[in-house]
């Protein structure tokens, strides 16, 4: 009997869940717990971390899981990571379900970088209305650059104090391009720092940074380990329904 775990936390691990619990497979969904609203999911859901790579092993154990889908942001590389050692311990099938990465087209201006610390060098000197569109985690390297006026944009409003004074909006995406167009220009912003999280829900930010000839400071993804990924809920419900039947 088939009974999975989905590693979620995402627009398509939502979607992702509904397919699930249509075709009656059973099925828990995690959230990492960094949401305090999350979405309503149509499957058993838990909240919060594991404990690492032994404590996702003893769930996968305890909760007799037979296939682990990492949906996941691209950028959870810890969780990511965690589930290919989990997986391989307790030798459980795992998929990763990834969106393909952002490209540049003609009009983009992006400076790649590495990661947030490189993403606030490549900002300018000279004071600028800066947009950080990287989450709450990730904003502390910035208040090294206090000349900036900064934008951000979070699910929730914060727990904690901000590590520098920012413009905030707490709103739940998909946003749309005209909505991104009149935020940026009502603000002023003149550079993006942006995380290349791929899909479609997030894009709307580069098309507008595009259209209004804006750089943007695009932070590359981690580098994870190697392991099954697909792009489209339709792969992950094939997968799941082929490895049922070959016992996998």
């Amino acid at each position: 009997m088939t009974r999975a775990l989905i590693l979620g936390g995402t627009a398509d691990a939502s979607l992702l869940a509904a397919a699930i619990a249509r075709a009656g497979i059973e099925a828990i969904y995690s959230y990492g717990g960094r949401t305090r609203a999350p979405a309503d999911q149509p499957l058993p859901t838990r909240i919060g971390g594991f404990g690492g790579v032994s404590g996702l092993a003893d769930t996968i154990r305890s909760e007799g899981i037979t296939h682990v889908i990492d949906a996941t942001h691209p950028f959870a590389a810890e969780m990511s990571r965690n589930a290919v050692e989990a997986c391989a311990e307790t030798d459980t099938p795992l998929i990763a379900l990834e969106r393909a990465p952002w490209t540049g087209m003609s009009g983009d201006n992006w400076i790649e970088v590495a990661d947030v610390n490189a993403a606030v060098a490549a900002l300018p000197e000279a004071p600028a209305n800066v947009f950080l569109a990287i989450g709450r985690q990730h904003i502390a390297p910035f208040a090294s650059k206090p000349q900036h006026t900064y934008t951000l944009r979070f699910v929730d409003p914060p727990e904690a104090p901000l590590p520098f004074a920012a413009e905030m909006i707490v709103s739940r995406g998909p946003f749309n391009l005209d909505g991104e167009l009149e935020m940026m220009r009502t603000r002023g912003i003149a550079w993006i720092v942006a995380r290349n999280s791929g899909g479609d829900g997030a894009r709307a930010k580069i098309d507008a940074a595009r259209l209004l000839g804006l750089p943007v400071v695009m932070i590359s993804r981690p580098e994870l380990p190697e392991r099954r990924r697909v792009e489209s809920v339709t792969e992950v419900m094939q997968w799941l329904s082929h490895s049922t039947r070959l016992g996998a």
